[in-house]
């Protein structure tokens, strides 16, 4: 199929061309298959905000460019009676972050000034662009006061706490001193921290930046994946809520203690919203037990687990944010935390809700708050009070995700997806009757109508211990049930992360089913949507139950007569690459080949070798050197999948990128030795630039190509 790609060329004033500029792409019409070509080719949605009046629109999408192998973030305006749009960005560079200021008549971004990112706006209609912020170094988010007089911004300082500064007439030295833990972190050595800065705005300049943590080495927003909505302002703009996790070094690794900080502009003070004064956490409550740690902490006048994303309610008078009850358990359930701000009283509002809570916002009224929570394999829309009486306001077959309220108070603005369709924007009515849902984005509809695309459907599987299982099955385009395929079984990451009806760019159902394969996705043991007892069966168990479900799974799909049960492979990253290395050595003959991305193969390496150590303390109950009572180690360590390689007998291919330091590459390159040290058919795929994701798109269709040549080499006749 070919691609028609808007793009701009354009010329240089020496008269050289230059690339053209990265823009969107429109597939020929045609009942083509979905390649990784096509994938890539896709624009991803970003940031959306309606205008004060409601009239219009500013979002983000991003662009991508296999040849020039970089991406290009453009912002559009929308007109949202017609849904007509106009493209605000004519430049080569990304622009980002889009939000209205000024009562609507311009919108503020980001953008690149002189290889330094800054903040600027530009009139409604994409004209007047002025740079307001002037900072040294790169502002990575900015968030104005609802009075507009302020702004926060959130620049990297100077962070020495784990690795010394070298000496100074050294200056070509590339060695680290290494004097504590988490001196890396997911992809990156720990040399900088993110600070939130306040700074006056004029209308036209922000000047006089002030570190609110100015001296102090911790973060906020939270690395690695923590951005603005990390931080609130109150609606009077005279204070600032912000999230942060108040600890270094070792502390800082075996903890996942964060709090809610709220800072007053006028007297500089800071007072956590968590913790009593004086509050002193008892030691090592991170390495504690599940049982050990009481679940009600709402009982307490403190929480010492999660607690990040705060918003202030519109009249001021109360404080929400997400919070996790357990230290040390990042994957605990998500309970969203109401407080009081005059009576100090704190109310857990989604008590009913026996799931998570992912994105919340408040109502005009101060009163009620919407969210979003997965259960039983879909991410769903749920309303809540003060009272905390839940009601689920969607009940379809995808996933959404909160935007805001818009400004009527009326509507909710969603990011819908499935596994058959990537993000698009909707409007959802909030009351009244009739159709609820309106679609406003409609950036991929052109590959929709295009593409053949293969059915999704619902399959409750038995158990061996007697339960239900929830599986997606996903079927190829133009299935045939008198014909025989190749099946997947697909392994989750997470470990405790739901498979929902979400879209990926890389592990795409669709893209599995368009190369000829039904592929099975279990909701196996450790997902959440599926109550507690489920979420956290997974806790010290990795090679018991959640394994015996992936291969009940895939038994119960290969007594269908279309599935050909002599070409099954199965597939999976991080946790679901530590299922593949752990089935490699127990499948009894079921597989034909494996795929195992950035897994973990050797455990006990593992707990050594990660950056976040709550997690293996948690998930593995202990380090591998300590012992049960009974003198042995626990389960995960004992039965780690390095200590079966004697029973592999299957092809493998092993991915890894060399920038992943929460599972490092060397547990691939330990994989595969193993495997060809064995005599075993295998191949390793190493990204010497990649983390835990492949994000570049030539490394991105590497990846896909060598993930459908290893599957087609031993599943196809």
């Amino acid at each position: 199929m070919a691609l028609f790609t808007a793009g701009i060329s354009f010329t240089s004033a020496a008269g050289a061309d230059r690339e053209a500029i990265i823009g969107k792409s429109v597939p020929e019409s045609g009942d083509s298959l979905l390649t990784p070509e096509l994938l890539w080719s896709m624009g991803r949605l970003g940031a959306f905000q309606v205008s004060p009046q409601g009239d219009k629109a500013v979002y983000n999408v991003t662009y991508y460019s296999v040849e020039q192998n970089k991406s290009r973030t453009v912002i559009y305006l929308m007109d949202l009676q017609s849904k007509e749009t106009t493209l605000l960005t004519q430049t080569e560079q990304s622009e980002v972050a889009p939000v209205f200021i000024d009562g609507g008549k311009r919108i503020a971004y980001m953008a690149d000034a002189d290889g330094v990112t800054q903040v600027w706006a530009m009139n409604a209609d994409g004209s007047g662009r002025q740079q307001l912020s002037d900072e040294k170094s790169s502002v990575s988010g900015f968030l104005f006061s609802p009075d507009e007089s302020r702004v926060i911004l959130v620049k990297n300082v100077s962070n020495t706490t784990s690795i010394q500064r070298n000496d100074a007439d050294l200056p070509q030295a590339t060695g680290m001193v290494i004097n504590d833990l988490m001196y890396k972190h997911w992809d990156q050595y720990t040399t900088e921290a993110p600070h939130p800065f306040v700074a006056a705005f004029d209308g036209a300049h922000i000047t006089g930046a002030v570190d609110i943590l100015d001296g102090k080495p911790y973060e906020s927003p939270m690395l690695p994946f923590g951005g603005i909505e990390q931080l609130a302002w109150s609606p009077d703009s005279k204070s600032i809520a912000y999230t942060c996790r108040a600890k270094i070094g070792r502390a800082y690794a075996i903890s996942t203690d964060s709090d809610i900080y709220l800072y007053e502009l006028a007297t500089g003070k800071t007072n956590n919203l968590c913790k009593p004064e004086g509050y002193v956490a008892p030691e090592n409550v991170a390495t504690r037990s599940l049982e050990s740690q009481s679940v009600n902490q709402q009982q307490e006048d403190y929480n010492v687990g999660y607690d990040q994303n705060p918003q202030f309610s519109p009249d001021g008078r109360y404080i929400a944010w997400s919070s996790m009850a357990r230290d040390g358990y990042e994957s605990d359930r998500t309970r969203l935390c109401v407080l009081d701000l005059a009576s100090g009283k704190k109310t857990y509002t989604t008590e009913q809700f026996e799931s998570g809570v992912n994105e919340f916002c408040w109502a005009p009224d101060s009163r009620t708050l919407y969210f979003t929570g997965v259960w039983h394999g879909r991410t769903q829309v749920y309303r809540t009070n003060l009272k905390g009486e839940v009601k689920q306001l969607t009940d379809d077959v995808c996933d959404y995700s909160l935007v805001q309220l818009a400004p009527n108070g009326k509507n909710l603005i969603v990011n819908r997806q499935s596994m058959s369709r990537a993000t698009e924007v909707y409007s959802l009515r909030l009351s009244g009757k009739g159709e609820k849902l309106e679609q406003l984005t409609n950036e991929n509809g052109a590959y929709y109508k295009s593409l053949a695309w293969g059915d999704v459907k619902e399959r409750w599987i038995n158990t061996v211990d007697g339960k239900k299982e929830l599986c997606w099955v996903i079927y190829p385009p133009h299935f045939d049930p008198s014909k025989q395929y190749p099946a997947l079984l697909f392994c989750e990451g997470g470990p405790q992360t739901p498979v929902s009806q979400s879209w990926s760019f890389r592990w795409n159902f669709q893209l599995m089913a368009a190369q000829g394969y039904i592929v099975i996705a279990p909701n196996r043991r450790g997902l959440p949507g599926f109550g507690m007892e489920w979420l956290e069966s997974i806790s010290g168990d990795y090679p018991g139950l959640c394994m015996q479900d992936y291969l009940s799974a895939i038994d119960d799909l290969s007594k269908e007569p279309y599935v050909d049960a002599g070409r099954l492979g199965a597939v999976g990253a991080s946790f679901g690459g530590y299922s593949v290395y752990w089935l490699a050595g127990h499948h009894e003959k079921r597989f034909k080949c494996f795929i195992a991305h950035d897994g973990i193969y050797n455990t006990q390496q593992q707990y050594v070798e990660t950056d976040e150590l709550w997690f293996p303390n948690w998930d593995m109950k202990s380090a591998p050197w300590e012992r049960t009572e009974q003198g042995e180690m626990q389960a995960a360590f004992a039965q780690s999948p390095h200590l079966f390689v004697d029973k592999w007998d299957t092809p493998i291919l092993c991915i890894h990128g060399q920038r992943d330091f929460r599972i490092e590459y060397t547990q691939a390159e330990s994989a595969f030795t193993a495997a060809r040290m064995r005599g075993i058919d295998a191949q390793l795929l190493l990204f010497p630039d990649e983390n835990h994701w492949v994000l570049k798109p030539q490394n991105g269709i590497l990846w896909q190509r060598t993930f459908f040549r290893w599957l087609d080499k031993w599943l196809k006749k």
